[in-house]
C-alpha cells in the first residue's frame, strides 16, 4: 500500500480536490464529518484527510484522477448504513472519504420500459417513492431504507425482505455506471434485458464494496405495483414447521410470497419489552414464528382465499398453532412492526454478537438446532435471538449478552463467538455474509474459510482494476 501523504503534499492535493468540487463539495464542519467516520455499532472509527462531496459524476472522477495521481487511498461512502465497516477509512487520516450523498438524482423513469436511472447517492425509500408514483414497484426494502443510499445498496448487493420473489440487489439491476481507480468512466448504463457480448463486467462492481470503482449511477428493473396483499403472522410447531409452511404457502399461492420472516420467542419478548405499541401477536407465547406477506397483480385474484385454506388445512394438521390474517393496512403494519423492533429492541437488553449468515433454506432448523448448542457451550447463559429471511436462507443469528454480566467484558468476545458459529455455517455450505458484506468485520474470516483459488482469482480481479490498491483499501481482502 501507498505511504500516508506528507502534511505538505496533502495541502496539495487538498486544493486540487477543491478546485474540481467548489467549496460546497468539501465537508469542513466538524460536527458534519464526525458521523461519517464510525460505522452505526460504533465497532470501527476512523479519521480522513479530507471529505468530499461531489455534485456528479464528473467530479468524481476527478477527484478519484487527482487521488490516483499522488498514491492517496480514496475511501467511497454512501448513507453509511452498513454495518462491516466498509465504509469507514482507516483511523491514521491519510485517507480521502468521498461521500455519493449529493449526487440523488433520478435520472429517468421508464414506465413503457419498467426502469428507473438513479444517481448512487438516492435515498432507497425516495426511489420506492417515485416507482409508486408512476404505478411501478421497486422492490428492494430493508430496514435503513429511509437513510441508506442505493449506490451503497449495490456495492454491498444489499437483501432485504424481498428477496424470496425478487431477488438480492443485484438482481435488481440492468446497467450501472462506474468510475474506476484511475479515474476513468465507465458507462454501462444499458437498460437491455438481454446482453450476451461477453463478460457481465456491472457484477463485478455489484457487491465488490467500492474496491474496484465507484459506482455513481444504475439502471434498475421495475415491477408492476401489486394490487392485494395479505399479511399474517403464524404461530409454527418448530423451526423445521416454518420451512414446511413456506413450501405449501409458494406452492399452494403459485409462489405468490414476497417475503417470509422467521422470528423465535425471544425475539418477540424482547420486541414487546422494549418498543412502545408493540404487542404479542396471540394471547398465549410460543416458540416460533412465521410472518408473511403475499402479493397478486390483481384486487380479486383469489389469494386470500388460498391463504386461509392453506393455513386452515396446516393447523388441523398440526403445523400452525396459531395464525393470525390482517384485516386492513394498519394490523399488516402492526405485524411487520413487530419484525423492525426485534432489530430495535437487542439494544437496550445489552450487548449482542451479530451473526448475517446464510445456509440452504431446507436447512434452516439444522443450523439453528447446532447453533443453539454451540452458544451454550462457548458463552454459558447467552442468548440467542434468531430471526430473519427465511424465505432465501438468511437468518440473523444474534446472540444477547448473559444477564447480569459487563456489556464490554462480552462483546470481547466477539470475534471467538462469530468464528464458532461460522465453522457450523460453513460446514452446512452456507455463508458466514449473507447480505451485509464483508468490509473489516469479516476480512479475516474470509480468507479463514473462502477457499485458497477463490481468493487467489478475486486478488487477480483486484489487481486488474486497481493494481495501486488505492480503491477502499484493506475492505473485502
Amino acid at each position: 500500500m501507498p505511504e500516508a501523504p506528507t502534511p505538505a503534499f496533502a495541502a496539495d492535493l487538498k486544493d486540487r480536490i477543491r478546485a474540481i468540487v467548489g467549496a460546497a463539495g468539501i465537508v469542513e464542519d466538524a460536527d458534519a464529518i464526525t458521523p461519517l467516520l464510525s460505522e452505526p455499532r460504533g465497532l470501527f472509527t476512523g479519521a480522513a484527510a479530507i471529505v468530499v462531496r461531489p455534485a456528479n459524476t464528473e467530479e468524481v472522477a476527478g477527484v478519484v484522477k487527482a487521488c490516483a495521481e499522488a498514491g492517496v487511498p480514496v475511501v467511497p461512502q454512501g448513507g453509511n448504513t452498513g454495518l462491516c465497516g466498509g465504509a469507514t477509512p482507516d483511523p491514521d487520516g491519510s485517507q480521502v472519504l468521498l461521500s455519493l450523498s449529493r449526487m440523488n438524482a433520478i435520472r429517468e423513469l421508464d414506465e413503457m420500459d419498467f426502469t428507473i436511472t438513479v444517481e448512487a447517492g438516492c435515498i432507497l425509500q425516495n426511489i420506492q417513492g417515485a416507482a409508486e408514483e408512476a404505478d411501478r414497484l421497486f422492490p428492494l426494502s430493508l430496514g435503513a431504507e429511509g437513510s441508506c443510499q442505493i449506490g451503497g445498496n449495490l456495492s454491498t448487493n444489499a437483501g432485504g425482505i424481498n428477496t424470496l420473489r425478487y431477488g438480492n440487489a443485484r438482481d435488481l439491476v440492468l446497467g450501472i455506471e462506474v468510475v474506476l481507480p484511475d479515474g476513468r468512466i465507465w458507462n454501462g448504463l444499458k437498460r437491455l434485458r438481454k446482453d450476451n457480448t461477453g463478460y457481465d463486467l456491472k457484477h463485478l462492481f455489484i457487491g465488490g464494496e467500492g474496491t474496484l470503482g465507484i459506482i455513481t449511477a444504475a439502471t434498475c428493473k421495475l415491477f408492476p405495483r401489486p394490487r392485494e396483499e395479505i399479511s399474517a403472522i403464524c404461530a409454527v410447531r418448530d423451526v423445521a414447521g416454518v420451512i414446511e409452511l413456506l413450501s405449501r404457502l409458494r406452492t399452494g399461492t403459485g409462489d405468490q410470497i414476497s417475503a417470509y420472516e422467521f422470528i423465535q420467542r425471544f425475539g418477540i419478548h424482547l420486541a414487546i419489552k422494549h418498543i412502545n405499541g408493540v404487542r404479542d401477536p396471540f394471547d398465549q407465547a410460543y416458540e416460533n414464528y412465521a410472518l408473511f406477506r403475499a402479493s397478486a397483480g390483481r384486487a380479486d385474484s383469489g389469494l386470500r382465499d388460498i391463504v386461509e385454506e392453506t393455513l386452515g388445512q396446516a393447523y388441523e394438521e398440526g403445523l400452525v398453532l396459531d395464525a393470525a390474517i390482517a384485516e386492513s393496512e394498519g394490523q399488516a403494519k402492526d405485524f411487520w412492526r413487530i419484525r423492525e423492533a426485534v432489530v430495535e429492541a437487542q439494544i437496550p437488553e445489552g450487548g449482542s454478537i451479530k451473526h448475517d449468515v446464510s445456509v440452504p433454506v431446507s436447512r434452516i432448523a439444522e443450523f439453528i438446532e447446532r447453533a443453539h448448542v454451540a452458544v451454550a457451550e462457548t458463552i454459558p447463559g447467552a442468548r440467542p435471538c434468531a430471526f430473519g429471511h427465511a424465505g432465501d436462507g438468511n437468518i440473523h443469528y444474534n446472540v444477547t449478552q448473559p444477564e447480569g454480566v459487563d456489556k464490554a467484558e462480552y462483546l470481547e468476545q466477539w470475534h471467538k463467538l462469530n468464528h464458532v458459529i461460522h465453522e457450523i455455517v460453513v460446514a452446512m455450505d452456507g455463508s458466514i455474509s449473507a447480505e451485509h458484506g464483508i468490509g473489516q468485520l469479516k476480512r479475516d474470516e474470509l480468507v479463514y474459510f473462502k477457499p485458497a483459488l477463490d481468493l487467489e482469482l478475486m486478488r487477480g480481479v483486484k489487481g486488474v482494476f486497481d493494481p495501486a490498491g488505492l480503491m477502499n483499501p484493506d475492505k473485502v481482502l
